[in-house]
């Protein structure tokens, strides 16, 4: 869900424009790649939970010990992964946003910091998915 949300606020309000100008830029100090990376990621997380949900749906179906082993170890290892790229992504995003002047932001602060808030909520979910 975090994941999800994360995408959804830099997808909706993540560019804006200058009242003088049509260019869409990101709102997080102008860093294009500050965008991708949450959105990147926010959509390949969203993606992966909805194939691990189906993975656990099916797994008393799976008789073979070491297929398990394997859907656990990369359950475990995905997840440890990704805690580390949702702590990269927070701190990215903090960063950028830190440096974003206050008179570029004309909308979309709102969604910047839910972003920022989420992804960081982000690391502690998938912490406990890889405890």
């Amino acid at each position: 869900v975090f994941a999800l949300i994360v995408f959804a606020c830099l997808v909706g309000e993540g560019y804006s424009n200058l009242p003088s100008s049509p260019q869409l830029f990101c709102i997080f100090n102008h860093n294009e790649d500050a965008c991708r990376y949450g959105i990147g990621i926010g959509v390949l997380a969203f993606l992966a939970c909805i194939f691990f949900f189906m993975v656990d749906i099916y797994f008393p179906q799976i008789s073979n010990t070491t297929d398990r082993k394997y859907l656990v170890l990369a359950d475990l290892g995905f997840s440890g992964l990704w805690t580390f790229l949702w702590f990269i992504g927070f701190c990215f995003l903090t960063n950028q946003w830190a440096w974003t002047q206050a008179k570029d932001v004309y909308i979309g602060a709102d969604s910047a910091r839910a972003a920022i808030t989420f992804s960081f909520f982000s690391i502690f979910s998938w912490v406990s998915e890889a405890v």
